[in-house]
């Protein structure tokens, strides 16, 4: 099955860790105001979704959600949610842990693109 969004299993580790701690969560994929563009973990609905959103796909289980405009920049790109060592945004929940989501990303092949074609995107709100 071809998917917008993967995860890595450093990612995974950190989401379970976070989920032990704080629930359900929730990603939302910043776009540029105080942390530059990063995907941000919140607790599941602390943060407000609206029209301007769309649900790009599930990560490791959790929703990952992006603005609209910036998905389509994003739209023909595969996104793969990654954990590193670092200090993560200033409002997204693994801050504290010594660890930062990051987006890694490529381009999807023609078949692949062919494929999701048929599946847009959802809008929130």
């Amino acid at each position: 099955m071809i998917t917008r969004i993967t995860t890595t299993e450093s990612a995974d580790k950190l989401i379970d860790e976070l989920k032990n701690t704080h629930g359900e969560l929730m990603f939302h994929q910043s776009g540029g105001c105080c942390d530059g563009s990063a995907p941000m973990c919140f607790a599941a609905g602390e943060f407000y979704l609206g029209n301007a959103d769309v649900e790009v796909g599930h990560a490791h289980g959790t929703p990952f959600y992006m603005s609209a405009s910036q998905f389509e920049y994003w739209e023909h790109t595969h996104l793969t949610l990654d954990a590193i060592k670092g200090t993560g945004g200033q409002f997204s929940l693994e801050r504290p842990t010594g660890f930062r989501f990051i987006i890694r990303s490529r381009l999807y092949s023609d078949e692949e693109w062919k494929y999701l074609e048929k599946f847009p995107v959802k809008r929130c709100g």
